[in-house]
Parts: structure tokens; sequence; C-alpha cells
């Protein structure tokens, strides 16, 4: 079955295009999620686990796994951070990821260098031009 992307992109986050995350700064904290067409490339997600408090995560690197049908997937983190939190309530129900991405955050921290990585990310319309290009066919809401 051949489906296409229907989903929406947000104005007010930035995203990763290389591994489909998005970031949203609150002070000197980021928080981090899975786009809505990173869940909808990954298919349904049924489990997910954050690295541990503390834990000094790299760009490029898991920042932890969700589980979806088929596979285990690493989270490659779209910046360097230390991490404050993982979402235990998504840990807990992680169906809320396949329901709003955008309200299910997956880990909070504070970025170790965000004037040189965040230049790396891109805004809402530069990522919409992104899902375009690999999939034509998709459908984008209003944010």
């Amino acid at each position: 079955m051949n489906k296409t992307f229907h989903g929406r992109i947000p104005d007010h986050l930035l995203y990763d295009p290389a591994h489909d995350m998005w970031v949203g700064r609150e002070g000197d904290s980021v928080v981090i999620g899975a786009t809505a067409f990173g869940v909808f490339l990954a298919g349904k997600v049924i489990a997910f686990t954050a690295k541990p408090k503390g834990a000094e995560v790299e760009r490029g690197r898991s920042l932890g796994t969700i589980e979806c049908a088929k596979t285990v997937l690493a989270i490659h983190a779209p910046l360097s951070f230390v991490l404050l939190e993982g979402n235990d309530a998504l840990e807990e129900h992680p169906l809320q990821i396949n329901n709003d991405t955008y309200a299910a955050w997956m880990v909070r921290g504070t970025p170790t260098h965000w004037e040189a990585e965040s230049a790396s990310l891109v805004d809402a319309a530069a990522y919409r031009a992104h899902v375009k290009r690999i999939e034509p066919d998709a459908v984008i809401e209003n944010p």
C-alpha cells in the first residue's frame, strides 16, 4: 500500500533535515523530538527509550531509540547537548508520538555547541521544501 505523507510542520521550531528531528529553544535549554515526516518514514512507533539523565550526546549520535513494528532505530541528535530529562510519560505511552509528534517531545537538554551547530538547523519553510523534494505529493497542512 502506497501512502502519502499528510501532516504539519510548525513555524516556531527548527529542523534537522538529515535526521527528521525538530528542536525547540526554551531559554537556556532545548526540547527535541521527531518530526511528523520522520515518524511517517519510520512507521508506527510502539516504544521509545531516552538515554539516561546527564548523558552527554554529540550531534549525530544516538539520544535514544524508537521501536517500530519491524525494527528498532537509533534517534540521531540534531545538535550536541547534556540530557536534562527524557520524557518519561512518552516512554510509558509511546503511541503519543504517532498522534502529535510536536507535543511529544523526547528529550530536554542543555546545548553544548549551540552557536556552531544551530546554523545547520533549518526553519519550517526550508524543512517543508525538503519534505517536498523527497515526497512531491506530500500534503503539508498550515501550521
